[in-house]
């Protein structure tokens, strides 16, 4: 429990009041006192500190600003402890005043009165005061690190979205074309279509999924590259994971697609893309492999679209080295690596 909770703001004063009354009964069985006087002495006590301890909390907390706090709190538990020395001392002189014997009493024990109560309101100031500024911190803390967040959803929701475009308007452009020599084609494409983008809508961009449901999509994916390239394309798939292996959705299709893109890229022939995926320790590896002609240049501002892909990598895991393109004699190679929670 937060003894400094805003939900606890009459125990602390109901504490100080029961420390008076505590007080008051060691004063009776300890000093040559009435029953009277040790109640007066009690009372008076409870009262004083009570109403100490509320105005305390009350200036520390309305406290404007962070700056200087603890020093203000120093000199507010240094004041309140006077005052509440001053209502028990001065308050209690004059109302035993005609009792000569409690008066020497009092003035005896006006320092040990003065230090118990700056020992008991001094402390609350100071601890109420870093409590303030405890809380500020972590709310301060909080809403960065909530800003932190939305701003890397926003940008993982901004590259999500620049993964579909090329593809769709290719496959559009495609449709198009098909339309008046192959209109059968044209429809099994738009049919492919529709459902490749429907299933891409209903998947949530950040969360892992299994591998194999990943998979179901890129071959939806697939079946749609196969209708514009027909028998040119050909994708082997090499499967080595583990039933528990898990991926962000969304990260292999547009390597898929740069793969197949630059593969066909000044060929005539039949292209093979191979895939291989499997694990190595704690990681899931995905390699994607095209041929590759260093001497084939593509138009400029295609590019291979890999650095949009490390951003996102580096926003879900925070690294920058799982993705790894090299294109040596005439293959290119992508490799990507996923790393596994769970493992």
């Amino acid at each position: 429990m937060n003894f400094l909770s805003k939900n606890n703001k009459w125990l602390l004063p109901v504490l100080y009041g029961l420390a008076g009354i505590a007080w008051g009964i060691l004063l009776r069985y300890m000093a040559p006192l009435s029953n009277y006087e040790a109640w007066c002495e009690q009372n008076v006590a409870a009262i004083s500190l009570s109403l100490c301890c509320i105005i305390a909390l009350w200036l520390v907390r309305t406290y404007p600003t962070k700056v200087g706090v603890i020093t203000y709190a120093v000199f507010i538990g240094i004041g309140l402890g006077v005052l509440a020395w001053s209502c028990d001392y001065y308050f209690l002189g004059w109302w035993l005043k005609g009792n000569a014997g409690y008066q020497v009493f009092l003035h005896n024990t006006a320092i040990d009165r003065l230090i118990m109560a700056e020992a008991l309101l001094l402390p609350l100031t100071l601890i109420t005061a870093m409590n303030k500024r405890v809380l500020a911190i972590e709310e301060r803390f909080y809403h960065q690190n909530n800003a932190e967040s939305l701003l890397r959803e926003a940008e993982l929701f901004k590259l999500r979205q620049q993964l579909q475009p090329h593809f769709l308007y290719n496959s559009l452009n495609a449709i198009n074309s098909l339309v008046l020599v192959a209109p059968d084609k044209a429809q099994e494409m738009v049919g492919r279509l529709s459902d490749f983008m429907r299933a891409s809508v209903k998947k949530d961009s950040n969360e892992p999924l299994p591998v194999a449901e990943e998979l179901i999509y890129l071959e939806s994916y697939l079946a749609i590259e196969s209708v514009r390239f027909g028998d040119r394309l050909q994708v082997q798939f090499k499967k080595e994971y583990t039933d528990d292996a898990r991926m962000p959705p969304f990260l292999v299709q547009p390597l898929i697609e740069n793969a197949i893109k630059f593969g066909l890229y000044g060929q005539i022939g039949v292209v093979a893309i191979g895939i291989h995926i499997y694990m190595e320790d704690t990681m899931l590896v995905i390699v994607i492999t095209n041929p590759y002609d260093p001497l084939m240049k593509p138009q400029a501002g295609t590019g291979f679209g890999l650095a949009g892909i490390r951003r996102r990598l580096y926003l879900l895991y925070g690294r920058d080295d799982l993705l790894q393109a090299v294109g040596e004699a005439e293959q290119f190679t992508t490799t990507l690596q996923i790393p596994q929670s769970h493992v």
